[in-house]
């Protein structure tokens, strides 16, 4: 049973994650946070862009939440796993399959190029105001329609 609950713990953080990721995306990272998220918008030739701290950030708070419980592996420990298979999810999603950092990973999956659609739409727009689609894994239908 206990196990049923760290399930349920892990998949309902992956869940907020993706809303939390939405909020800061949209009020943090086009807000105060844009002097690092602009790189993400702007065409480059380095492999690795400012914005990749904020990947750093969410892996070091995870890690530590998983560090911290290891013990009881209770409710920090199953967040901090959440955490990080939502960031394992956005790496392959938005880096390796959206933006082709990788560029061995394609697929004619409806819901996956419903994502790489919305994502193209968000980085139309090349400034801190005026963006749409700032999230990932839920995609508005009536926006890639």
């Amino acid at each position: 049973m206990l196990i049923l609950i760290d399930v349920f713990i892990v998949v309902i953080t992956v869940v907020l994650m993706e809303c939390f990721s939405w909020f800061i995306h949209k009020y943090l990272f086009h807000g105060p946070l844009w002097f690092m998220h602009k790189s993400h918008h702007e065409r480059s030739k380095s492999f690795f862009e400012w914005n990749d701290l904020f990947a750093i950030l969410f892996a070091v708070i995870a890690l530590y939440l998983m560090f911290i419980d290891r013990e009881n592996r209770s409710v920090k420990f199953s967040v901090g796993l959440g955490i990080t298979l939502y960031g394992l999810i956005y790496f392959i999603v938005h880096d390796w399959f959206v933006h082709r950092r990788f560029k061995t990973f394609k697929s004619n999956n409806t819901y996956l190029k419903a994502v790489r659609k919305a994502h193209k739409i968000h980085h139309k727009n090349r400034s801190k105001s005026n963006g749409k689609a700032f999230g990932l894994l839920f995609v508005r239908k009536k926006l890639v329609s």
